[in-house]
């Protein structure tokens, strides 16, 4: 797909940890320095239709992001969909999961662009620059984990 990237790394953490991690949503500051701040609806565990809702700053803008997730299948796949209206969205976006060995997982992050409007002028350069960083920030999101 042209407005997709993605980005691989191997966390030091059995798989059952890095997922508990990252279907938590709120944790998504702690590698994201896009995301300035975000909030869980409604609280309590993360599960299937659980709403994230954030304040992000992409190039110099910031904007309010709504992202529901749509698979959640413990310990190996999350799936959301922005449900706000930007003009770049992420139509769809996860995490795959694979355990490498008792005390270590394999991550994969990725996200399909959509631009809707003016925003289908963005959205090639919004991919490019999401694939450029996709694997280091596979590595931020594995640094997040292990500090954690």
């Amino acid at each position: 797909m042209p407005g997709q990237y993605s980005g691989t790394a191997v966390v030091d953490r059995p798989i059952d940890e890095v997922f508990a991690f990252l279907a938590e949503g709120t944790n998504d500051p702690k590698f994201s320095p896009r995301v300035l701040e975000i909030q869980k609806e409604p609280e309590g565990p993360s599960r299937l239709g659980t709403v994230f809702v954030s304040k992000v700053k992409d190039a110099g803008m910031k904007t309010d992001r709504r992202f529901e997730l749509t698979g959640f299948d413990a310990p190996t796949t999350l799936r959301w969909s922005e449900r706000s209206k930007n003009l770049v969205t992420v139509t769809e976006g996860g995490y795959d999961l694979e355990r490498v060995g008792d005390a270590q997982a394999r991550v994969t992050v990725f996200n399909s662009f959509a631009g809707h409007g003016l925003g289908k002028l963005f959205v090639g350069p919004a991919r490019k620059a999401a694939a450029k960083d996709a694997d280091a920030f596979a590595q931020r999101i594995k640094a997040a984990i292990e500090a954690s």
